[in-house]
């Protein structure tokens, strides 16, 4: 629906608030892909083992046999250590949250994209709140995040009360180039993984054969081989670091479930550019003053 809401939400967009309000019947899409074969990825041993509970993966190295690789997912534990995260709740809440779809609040630092033109703006962008430049400095500490330039960097709070959720997608590949990353602050929670088999026009996949991997080819990896009608399970606990790269950024579409969310949930999600718009990218000269922003705290 298309009324304008308080709640924030719009569209095909709801939360628990308006469904109560204007009658909204959303889709379990838990119940639906509980019907297909699921695993849970181990951040310890990297592995897939058969199982929709999350708790599954507490059990290492008991997994019991037959482990299966799964290809372009990095899960840092303890990334952040109880002060750090504590500190850095307290400096968001210092900050106004806005309004956002799906029972979300958030607070957006970066440039201004329109996906479907791929147009990029400075727009407002001015840097990010110094409170958190910690984080993006700790990205230091993992091989994976070498030369990862935070062009983006959103905060995002899950609120169960409210039902909060985010649909199936792949991030934009147009201008959001090759590891995503999220900082889970606050609130255990799982990215359930489903396999992508629609257009490559959709997300802008298309763009990704134009430029070439900043990848090491060894962090690049093949794709899983397995059936389509899988779903995969990733662990997000709290204080954790996640990295999609490779095959699970951009075959497989990420998903929270409302009914993972079951306390209050924050997290700040990083992107970088795609190497077009990076130093000599065909686009570079576009990017150069959001660019330049990018180092300043305020």
């Amino acid at each position: 629906m298309e009324t304008v809401r308080p709640c924030g939400c719009k569209g095909i967009r709801s939360c628990l608030i308006c469904e109560d309000e204007y009658e909204i019947s959303k889709p379990d899409l838990m119940s639906e892909l509980q019907k297909n074969k699921s695993y849970i990825y181990c951040p310890y041993c990297n592995k897939l083992s058969p199982g929709w509970n999350i708790d599954v993966y507490k059990k290492h190295p008991n997994h019991g046999e037959n482990l299966i690789d799964y290809p372009g997912v990095y899960i840092k534990l303890d990334f952040l250590n109880k002060d750090e995260a504590k500190e850095l709740i307290e400096a968001l809440d210092d900050l106004p949250w806005e309004a956002s779809q799906s029972g979300r609040r958030k607070q957006n630092f970066g440039p201004k994209c329109n996906f479907k033109k791929q147009k990029l703006q400075l727009g407002t962008f001015n840097g990010f709140p110094k409170t958190t430049r910690f984080v993006q400095s700790k990205f230091e500490e993992i091989p994976l995040l070498h030369g990862f330039k935070t062009v983006e960097q959103c905060s995002l709070e899950y609120n169960p009360e409210r039902g909060a959720s985010i649909d199936p997608h792949i991030d934009d590949c147009w201008i959001w180039g090759e590891r995503i990353v999220t900082v889970n602050v606050l609130g255990d929670s799982i990215l359930t993984m489903t396999p992508y088999n629609g257009p490559l026009t959709r997300y802008n996949l298309d763009c990704v054969s134009k430029y070439n991997s900043i990848l090491n080819e060894d962090d690049n990896t093949s794709s899983l081989d397995i059936d389509d009608n899988v779903v995969v399970r990733l662990p997000m606990p709290a204080r954790s670091l996640m990295v999609l790269y490779g095959p699970a950024r951009y075959k497989w579409e990420h998903s929270v479930l409302r009914q993972d969310v079951t306390s209050r949930r924050v997290c700040l999600a990083y992107r970088e550019l795609t190497p077009p718009y990076l130093e000599n990218g065909e686009h570079q000269e576009d990017a150069s003053e959001i660019l330049r922003q990018t180092s300043f705290f305020w």
